[in-house]
């Protein structure tokens, strides 16, 4: 009988699936809307202009590095605790909590890289209206009002970013059920002693026993209970909710801002919508199975920043709080047209326009950053020091990877792999999704089908390749897989409310969920990734976190119980953070494998402010639909202005089959995002590269090939995101944060400051618009080498091969053209240089090489080179003198985009000694090709044109 259920196990799982998502399409009445959620409904039914709190100035305290300050809410008397911080770097910090909570309310850890630094506050003036503080930078100062509490942020005459300035500020505290006996007991206890202490008092001062209260002593006024309060149900889940209403929420008002930018994950536009009349937008990671497109549901991922741009400033918000959350966001020009914002300038127009946001938590505390720029670099670094940087990923991670639900046995991969040889198609990766282990036993291999995975590991790393098997953390429960039993021995997993382990049902069956918020749940976890315990696995094999929002095919919104308990705290408490747990703890088990040498590679679909610190995110479980093909870019996008830079969509759509047409676009689009990866489910057709026919064939190959030549550039651009925190794959408006025409823009992206993309996302294209930015910009076609002058909306003919591409003149980027099967079988390949020259500057590039992937570039084991051309000189300058690091890798050509034709180029070396090169001229294209200079890549050297 066992048997029978280990056999059919992954046949009723996949029913259940099916029926969760509504035949392979999400089903909505699976998640909530902002009325189903109970907390989300009362907030959100709040009317602004009516705040009930109020800042008691009297007992204002403040140091050098901090002002506490305590707030009332005149209706029911709770006092909270504001506490105001200047931080290091133009960062605001704001926290509210209960003066006296009847327990500790749970602050978010581990996600800040430390204890921010803090600079000094200085009182520029109190009255009994308010008090104003220096920010120092630039006229900076804050000012709290007292009645109602407000906090404006100013700069000069001018407001930055307004706090409760609609008077949305709202507190649940923490409180006792009325029906219960401890309620009873403690009311009778306070209002007695409200009486004994008010009688005291007046006989103290001398005062009629029938004086006035005093309102400043009075005890907590009782609230009407609302229903969804202390029990709510959603289809036929209950959630008990043994600490009552707990939610907080808070508005800020942006003057002059109409574009808004972050909070992902969702299937949306880069600029945020409106929400007024519908739903906010949701945080809440789920497994949403074929998500829909353009609505603020809730998916994978949670990040809560948030940006907000103008033409004069970029600023940004951090809402650290790990609970569920909605963001509503309204504006005064939502739905005007453009005639409508000309006509009112015309008319003289006085409105200002202005963006409100209204954040809303289920649980936790109030801990915003505001990140006050003033410039959209200067906030992601303001984030980056706040949440760290994107882990600097092995070089091989960048390359392709090829992936699917499932890849049957040890003979299909090493199919798959020579496969690829036979078409001339590179490949890095060869993935393995959860059939690959015995019976959905993670850390496992099927004996059957993967009877030897050491030699299968071999057989890539012979070819200089490598691997990357799932590991999901829902674990069987099952007395005999000795994971399992650890876990359960050692008290590890996450506990029911009433006590015992928490199960559902996921993959395996009856599953048990690791508590990965404890750190030695964590520490255990990580051991796990040693050779010696993950029995089969080798140095080249690396790690895939699926289903880790968490996913409980059986829970209240395919998730977990948000009454479980991790601890002290309950699951609704942290669940945003459940996924960056487990990322983290795979990423560590990686390193510790390898005795803290070998960069790790982990990709998880759940993530976290903060996840970017651990390895790559993906878009999770799209369609092959041309819709899922345009959405990639936005939601990519999304991702790397809140910290996430590794991003990926699933080429060719997860679910159903892509025509050619579209698998061949999406290969063209996916060769240009961060992260590039084939995946699909195991009911759709054997999609590899070479079965779409020859002609298909060859334009992926080209389309991965182009990839493979510009690995150099994008190795640098992650170098520099992990050292910056700035975007790999970025908006038009990072690089052009003045022009308008940059703003909404989502269609099209640059790759670092010098590779603008706009990929054919449209059915049966013959042609697509491109907007090139810059006024004084101009633009050169990869492909072609034609120039294009910037501020232009240019019209592009396309083919089934084109893939719109352009250089910034004015920069300079390295590739290697000689591609061959791996990236590491390109290693010492030389470089190939690409000048593109600019009327208005000089062009300017850099180089940066290690050794591709241990963790040596920390210790200066790098060669990191800037690469510039004025006055017809193109050198190499040393931008690292204190790093060693050598390569047998030298520059082999050098196209000098723009170029007049010279007499003669002159070459000069470290060791002093030059030489003539020769040179090709285009006149037709304007380009100038020096072919052999072969000078080492990692020396300095000079050339001079005449």
């Amino acid at each position: 009988m066992a048997a029978f259920t280990d056999r059919m196990a992954p046949v009723l799982l996949l029913w259940l699936a099916v029926c969760l998502t509504g035949s392979l399409a999400v089903d909505r009445g699976n998640f909530k809307t902002c009325d189903q959620s109970a907390f989300c409904k009362r907030q959100r039914a709040l009317k602004p202009g009516e705040s009930p709190y109020r800042a008691l100035l009297e007992t204002m305290e403040l140091t050098n590095t901090r002002l506490t300050l305590q707030l009332k809410n005149d209706k029911n008397k709770v006092r909270l605790l504001l506490e105001l911080y200047r931080l290091q770097g133009n960062i605001t910090r704001v926290k509210i909590n209960e003066l006296k909570p009847l327990k500790p309310r749970y602050e978010v850890p581990d996600v800040l890289v430390r204890e921010p630094p803090t600079e000094p506050l200085s009182l520029l003036s109190r009255d009994e209206n308010g008090v104003v503080l220096s920010l120092g930078a630039e006229s900076q100062r804050v000012i709290v009002s007292a009645q109602p509490f407000r906090l404006d942020i100013m700069e000069g005459r001018d407001v930055l970013m307004s706090l409760n300035s609609r008077g949305l500020l709202a507190f649940e505290h923490l409180r006792i059920r009325k029906d219960t006996f401890s309620y009873l007991i403690t009311s009778a206890f306070a209002s007695v002693w409200n009486i004994v202490q008010s009688v005291f008092s007046r006989q103290a001062d001398g005062e009629p026993e029938d004086a006035n209260l005093d309102n400043e002593e009075e005890a907590v006024v009782s609230e009407k209970d609302e229903e969804g309060m202390w029990e709510e149900m959603f289809k036929s889940f209950s959630d008990s909710k043994p600490n009552g209403p707990s939610a907080i929420g808070l508005d800020f008002s942006l003057p002059g801002v109409e574009h808004v930018y972050g909070i992902p994950e969702h299937a949306d536009s880069l600029r945020l919508k409106t929400t007024e009349n519908g739903d906010p937008y949701r945080l809440y990671n789920l497994d949403v199975f074929q998500y829909e497109l353009h609505n603020p549901m809730a998916l994978y991922g949670s990040v809560p920043v948030m940006l907000a741009h103008n033409a004069q400033r970029t600023t940004g918000i951090f809402w650290l709080n790990a609970a569920e959350t909605w963001v509503d966001i309204s504006s005064n020009t939502a739905g005007k047209t453009v005639f409508g914002k000309m006509l009112d300038y015309v008319q003289g127009s006085s409105e200002i326009p202005q963006t409100d946001v209204h954040w809303i938590s289920e649980s936790g505390i109030i801990d915003v950053f505001i990140m006050l720029g003033p410039t959209p670099k200067d906030v992601f670094a303001q984030y980056a020091s706040l949440t760290g940087t994107q882990t600097f990923p092995p070089l091989a991670a960048l390359a392709y990877h090829q992936c699917r639900w499932n890849y049957n046995d040890q003979d299909d991969v090493q199919s798959v792999d020579e496969g690829f040889d036979e078409h001339d198609i590179p490949l890095d990766f060869i993935w393995l999704d959860i059939e690959h282990t015995d019976g959905k036993r993670y850390f496992t291999w099927d004996a059957n089908k993967f009877a030897t995975p050491k030699e299968m590991l071999q057989g890539r790393l012979d070819k200089k390749r490598k691997m990357v098997a799932i590991v999901d953390p829902h674990i069987k429960v099952d007395s005999s897989y000795k994971v399992h039993s650890e876990i359960q021995s050692q008290g590890y997993y996450t506990k029911k409310k009433e006590g015992g382990d928490y199960e559902g049902w996921c993959w395996p069956g009856n599953v048990g969920y690791p508590d990965f918020t404890r750190e030695d749940m964590r520490a255990w976890w990580a051991r796990m990734f040693a050779y010696d315990k993950y029995e089969g696995s080798m140095e080249n094999l690396y790690t895939w976190n699926d289903m880790n929002e968490p996913s409980v095919f059986n829970g209240p919104e395919v998730t977990m119980h948000k009454d479980a308990k991790h601890g002290d705290w309950e699951h609704r408490d942290l669940h945003n953070i459940y996924g960056f747990y487990v990322q983290m703890a795979t990423s560590e088990g990686l390193i510790q494998r390898s005795g803290g040498v070998e960069r790790p590679f982990v990709l998880t679909r759940a993530f976290f402010a903060g996840s970017q610190r651990y390895g790559a995110v993906w878009t999770g479980d799209n369609a092959a639909e041309w819709g899922h093909l345009k959405i990639s870019i936005p939601m990519c996008l999304s991702l790397g202005l809140v910290g996430i830079a590794f991003c990926g969509a699933d080429v060719g759509g997860f679910f159903k089959s892509p025509s050619s047409e579209l698998l061949v676009r999406w290969y063209q689009t996916g060769a240009y995002q961060p992260f590039f990866r084939a995946h699909a489910h195991l009911d759709t057709p054997r999609r590899e590269p070479w079965l779409f026919g020859p002609e298909n064939t060859a334009l992926i190959r080209e389309a991965v090939r182009q990839r493979y030549t510009l690995l150099p550039y994008w190795y640098q651009q992650f170098y520099h995101t992990y050292r910056t925190g700035h975007p790999v794959m970025r908006p038009l408006w990072v690089e052009y944060p003045q022009d308008p025409a940059t703003y909404a823009l989502d269609d099209a992206f640059l790759i670092g400051g010098d590779l603008l993309v706009h990929p054919v996302t449209e059915e049966g294209a013959t042609g697509v618009t491109a907007y090139l930015p810059g006024k004084e910009e101009v633009w050169f076609d990869v492909h072609t080498f034609q120039r294009h002058n910037g501020a232009q909306n240019l019209y592009i003919p396309v083919t089934m091969s084109s893939i719109p591409v352009f250089q910034r003149g004015g920069s300079i980027i390295p590739k290697k053209l000689r591609v061959r099967r791996s990236s590491t079988c390109m290693e010492h390949d030389p470089y190939t240089l690409y000048v593109a020259l600019s009327r208005q500057r000089a062009a300017e590039g850099e180089l940066y090489i290690d050794d591709g992937h241990t963790f040596n570039f920390e210790k200066k084991e790098f060669i990191h080179r800037r690469l510039s051309f004025a006055n017809n000189i193109l050198s190499s300058v040393n931008l690292a003198p204190d790093a060693q690091f050598s390569t047998r890798s030298f520059v082999e050509r050098i196209l000098i985009l723009g170029a007049s034709k010279p007499t003669k180029v002159t070459l000069k070396t470290a060791d002093g000694k030059t030489s003539q090169l020769e040179f090709e001229f285009n006149s037709t294209t304007s380009v100038l090709t020096l072919r052999n200079p072969g000078m080492n890549a990692g020396t300095d050297w000079t050339m001079m044109l005449q």
